[in-house]
């Protein structure tokens, strides 16, 4: 799978500490496999972020992302609960 991202979601990664950005880079690592969007509990977004998707980083941690096709996706945000907002 194909992985973009927007400049927003490089800053608010450059933002993360270091430990947190390896943990992202391992979810993204699992997330090109789409045999294990199970485990990362990827789920269609609601509201204002319809269209949009969403996987766990960690408990507290999202990432939201968008499909441009069957196998590419943009990352849109990284961050805690407030990237729904």
């Amino acid at each position: 799978m194909k992985i973009a991202h927007t400049p927003a979601f490089r800053r608010q990664f450059q933002s993360l500490d270091t430990i947190l950005q390896s943990e992202v880079v391992e979810k993204l690592a699992l997330f090109r496999n789409t045999v294990n969007h199970r485990q990362l509990k990827v789920h269609k977004l609601h509201g204002k972020l319809k269209g949009r998707f969403s996987f766990s980083v960690n408990y507290r941690y999202r990432i939201v992302f968008a499909y441009i096709s069957q196998n590419e996706v943009v990352l849109h945000a990284v961050g805690d609960h407030e990237v729904y907002k």
